[in-house]
């Protein structure tokens, strides 16, 4: 067995990580980790009672070095601080932004970094695209959920569009995590539905450069739980038909599913899966993916990144059932 440790682990992308690894052959957890420590995972999740209790320990890096694997569901900054004290020592899935992008892009959108030395050592977390990239690495930057969500539907259609595309992105709550807001709270999002950060949301510079497209990109609060959408709008370069293009390059992949009709969260909720459309009108082309943001686009695509990193099966113990009804 793979002895596993989550820092982090009190968080929904924490929980989802439990429930996966639970039915996972070869990774085990062995240990909770947190800011804190003293709490019991099964006291913060009631669900969990009788079937997964531990005790939340204070993160401690030398602690934490002596596990096989670790994820860390932790915010940028944090995850930095200590990844610079651990590789080397662990395999490790970070779920945070800081080794997704370049030194220049992530400080002029989050912080100065700390740790640019192992920005070079680390692999960009989406398995369809960074496949043979993930499998060399020991340190695997995992997307963030509107990331993964925009650029596999952008991925086919790269050589095909013009640069300049409209991004119109949607997502439910739980992709803000748990700690409350003045945008996350019950009344401002119930039967609402607004913009948040448009155009200027740093989740934007993330797709810029992995795509190498200009995007315009506007976020979106769904009144829902879980689940995201992506409306993709762009233009063709040349006459293509939009979904034998996707249909070509997925054709391997057992997590991507194209569809011959717009897309449906609750078809994607729950599971690992991302689904797409694409249809044109005249040279215009509109793309329609969705995931579901805390498991495709966080805690599930960490462990297809940690089965990779061990030369494991991608899909083992990968979510593959929606919550339907």
């Amino acid at each position: 067995m793979i002895k596993t440790a989550i820092v982090g682990a009190s968080g929904y992308t924490g929980l989802e990580l439990i429930k996966i690894l639970l039915n996972h052959p070869h990774f085990k957890i062995e240990g909770l980790f947190g800011s804190e420590g003293g709490e019991r995972i099964e006291d913060i999740y009631p669900s969990l009672k009788g079937v997964f209790e531990a005790e939340i320990q204070k993160a401690d890096v030398e602690k934490i070095a002596k596990y096989d694997l670790v994820f860390l569901a932790v915010p940028h900054k944090t995850a930095m601080a200590l990844v610079k004290e651990l590789y080397g020592k662990t395999k490790i899935v970070d779920f945070s932004a800081d080794y997704r992008l370049n030194q220049k892009n992530y400080e002029d959108y989050y912080c100065p970094h700390t740790d640019p030395a192992n920005l070079e050592n680390s692999a960009y977390g989406l398995p369809e695209i960074f496949r043979d990239y993930i499998k060399k690495s020991t340190l695997i930057a995992n997307p963030g959920c509107y990331p993964t969500a925009t650029i596999l539907a952008l991925y086919p259609f790269i050589e095909y569009i013009e640069d300049g595309v409209f991004v119109d992105a949607k997502s439910g709550v739980s992709g803000a995590g748990k700690k409350l807001s003045a945008t996350t709270h019950f009344v401002k999002d119930n039967e609402n539905f607004f913009a948040y950060n448009p155009i200027k949301h740093r989740h934007s510079i993330e797709i810029k450069e992995k795509t190498g497209l200009n995007v315009t990109f506007v976020p979106q609060l769904l009144p829902i739980t879980r689940g995201m959408q992506i409306s993709v709008y762009a233009k063709l370069k040349k006459d293509i038909d939009p979904l034998e293009v996707l249909k070509e390059k997925y054709k391997n992949e057992q997590f991507i599913r194209i569809s011959d009709k717009p897309v449906e969260i609750k078809n994607v909720a729950g599971t690992h899966f991302c689904d797409i459309f694409a249809a044109k009108n005249g040279n215009m082309l509109f793309i329609n993916s969705v995931i579901d943001n805390l498991l495709r686009g966080a805690s599930s695509q960490a462990v297809a990144n940690a089965n990779l990193i061990f030369g494991l099966d991608e899909g083992l113990a990968l979510p593959r059932i929606a919550y339907v009804p």
